[in-house]
């Protein structure tokens, strides 16, 4: 039976607090929200697209948890660590609100540890660090210890904790200048929701699958940001009318080849080099490129993206593929052993932690290696500059612009940064983290966390202040509810017109519309195809046929629960694209070679550029590109 608009009930939920998704940062919102809830008789709903056990950017595991400050461990200070991100966002960070979560991350940690997560120790009892602020962890379940907490948090609310797990969120709601709440349905049963809310906390993550991806074939899909991460919460948020940052800053890792396997144990713990083919490690031998860049490029740590970059130009001119020298590093600390018994326990211990990396969170690495007859400690593997992703708690920068703390603003950037409530956005009501958070990066899966918890404490203090429920307008509700449903009713009318239901004059399916979405972008805003590297000609053309596609995605059509949501991501990416190419656009310089490079505009321009590029959507429809000061907090 063809499924439509009218099989659908409509299922109204009322709450004080709603929090959209069910990764990380969702996951400390939770545990936070709880808190304060139970204090103040509030109700909290948490809804989820997937199951939270396994839902957001470390759904498959980790093998290390990537911001520890290490106050008390190493005496080190969040000063320490904005300077860090500073340095690795080539100037361009909300200082205010990473110094906020590294205040407050090592306290996160050490919760996830009382949960049950284990966190690799010495013999002396210490934590191992992969690197300067990294900790080794046995990660494979690390999102179930971390979702059980939010539940059982969750729990001790009785009929006011509520967690709706299969709903995929498609807009919001509004009442005038504040945020009212969210609609969506269920991805398994005929029921559309409407969530009635006094606050809202959106940390949906960012997005994947907005380029083309490098895997195509029987490997499509693969990548190495989670495929279902959609850019929901740039759809959502920017809907809302709220302002965006540093939609320009994508973010490209370079991962073991085809699948996308982790890098980072390599280079911090096991001290491995990366070189090309020919034998060069580029990271010497292009060394003076890094004058360019300066002053980002001449100091330690050197940036992600020129890291990138230096690679890049190897490859530009032949001298492709790189290797993870992983056999070199894994005999160095072999040989290191004192005597020949020693060696060989050195041996076993090594060999295991080279694929648990994998095993604890990439499991497709290791099955390729094994696939492909790879022994890491006898021959290299191939490392590759991933496509484009989107993401604000990684070494990229996207998400919205939020409220800071008021206690770290200074004179200068009060007036900026700050508007009343902790990771608010510039809609009342309507707060970030995760991924929904912008130019805050480097906070990766614990401060990301650590983040939900320090929005969620803000939102149920607004709600506090902002006792009265908002107005919901029916009239609304029902046009959201027939631009949610509407897919289905336009497959339902006219499928039968042709013999391939794929192909039809008055529809687009959510296949087809991804792949012209993933082309435009590919070739016109500096994908894979065109080597990370675009201009303005190019980008004219670029926004010109996202225009044209927006046309078409009021003619997308579904047959089922599973297309539907398909559909509304296609939507959801499109903001980010379209968000994304206007910003590179705006930016007359290359900030940030290695994940994209303006050949226009080649240069960094820190007299002209070393701002903030911001964008929101006004109600007429339009967009407005904004640009904001850059303080310094420290």
């Amino acid at each position: 039976m063809t499924l439509k608009a009218a099989d659908f009930e409509t299922v109204e939920v009322t709450t004080d607090l709603l929090i959209i998704g069910g990764g990380m940062a969702a996951c400390g919102a939770a545990v936070e929200a709880a808190y304060w809830a139970k204090k103040n008789n509030l109700k909290v709903t948490v809804v989820d697209k997937a199951a939270m056990d396994r839902s957001g950017a470390v759904a498959m595991g980790l093998s290390a948890l990537n911001q520890y400050v290490g106050m008390k461990v190493k005496n080190r200070s969040p000063e320490n660590y904005v300077e860090y991100v500073r340095q690795d966002l080539m100037g361009v960070s909300r200082e205010d609100m990473v110094y906020d979560i590294a205040r407050h991350v090592d306290g996160t940690v050490h919760l996830f540890e009382k949960w049950g997560l284990p966190i690799w120790k010495d013999e002396g009892g210490n934590y191992v660090f992969e690197g300067p602020w990294q900790l080794m962890i046995n990660g494979e379940s690390y999102k179930i210890v971390i979702a059980e907490a939010a539940k059982n948090a969750m729990a001790t609310l009785g009929d006011k904790g509520e967690i709706i797990e299969r709903v995929f969120i498609t807009e919001p709601l509004l009442d005038g200048d504040k945020i009212a709440g969210a609609v969506g349905f269920s991805v398994r049963e005929n029921k559309f929701y409407v969530f009635k809310a006094k606050a809202v906390l959106c940390a949906m993550g960012g997005a994947v699958h907005v380029f083309k991806p490098r895997s195509t074939g029987e490997g499509f899909g693969r990548s190495w940001y989670p495929p279902f991460n959609s850019g929901s919460s740039c759809y959502f948020m920017m809907k809302a009318g709220a302002e965006h940052t540093c939609q320009e800053v994508r973010f490209i890792p370079v991962r073991f080849k085809d699948a996308y396997g982790p890098v980072g144990a390599w280079f911090l713990l096991f001290k491995s080099r990366a070189t090309t083919a020919l034998g060069g490690e580029y990271m010497v031998e292009n060394k003076a490129e890094l004058d360019k860049w300066a002053p980002y490029g001449l100091a330690k740590p050197i940036p992600a993206n020129l890291r990138n970059w230096l690679m890049m130009l190897d490859t530009r001119e032949g001298k492709g593929p790189a290797y993870m020298r992983t056999e070199e590093a894994m005999k160095k600390i072999i040989d290191a052993e004192p005597d020949e018994k020693a060696r060989k326990k050195r041996v076993k211990e090594v060999e295991s932690e080279a694929w648990e990396d994998f095993l604890d969170m990439t499991i497709s690495q290791a099955i390729l290696w094994a696939g492909t007859n790879t022994a890491p400690e006898e021959k290299p593997s191939e490392l590759q500059a991933c496509d484009p992703y989107f993401i604000g708690s990684h070494s990229g920068a996207s998400g919205a612009w939020l409220s800071g703390p008021e206690d770290l603003q200074t004179a200068e950037s009060k007036s900026d940064y700050f508007w009343g409530y902790n990771r608010m956005a510039t809609i009342k009501g309507l707060f970030g983290a995760g991924d929904a958070s912008g130019a805050s990066s480097h906070k990766f899966s614990d401060g990301s966390h650590a983040e939900g918890r320090i929005a969620a404490k803000a939102a149920i203090a607004y709600i506090v202040d902002n006792k009265t429920q908002p107005n919901v307008d029916a009239a609304q509700v029902e046009a959201a509810k027939q631009t949610t449903l509407k897919p289905l009713d336009t497959f339902a009318e006219f499928s039968g017109q042709t013999t391939d239901p794929n192909v039809n004059e008055n529809y687009i399916v959510p296949e087809q519309y991804m792949y012209r979405l993933q082309k435009i972008m590919d070739e016109y805003a500096g994908g894979v195809v065109a080597a990370f590297s675009t201009n303005e000609p190019l980008m004219d053309i670029g926004m010109n046929l996202l225009a044209m596609l927006n046309e078409d995605a009021e003619n997308l059509a579904a047959r089922d629960h599973h297309e539907l949501m398909r559909a509304h991501e296609c939507r959801h990416r499109t903001m980010q694209a379209d968000t994304h190419i206007r910003s590179v656009y705006h930016r007359k310089e290359t900030r940030w070679p290695g994940y994209y490079f303006r050949a226009d505009t080649p240069k960094m321009d820190n007299d002209n550029w070393l701002k903030f590029v911001n964008i929101k959507l006004n109600k007429d429809g339009k967009f407005e590109i904004i640009e904001r000061k850059i303080h310094k907090i420290c």
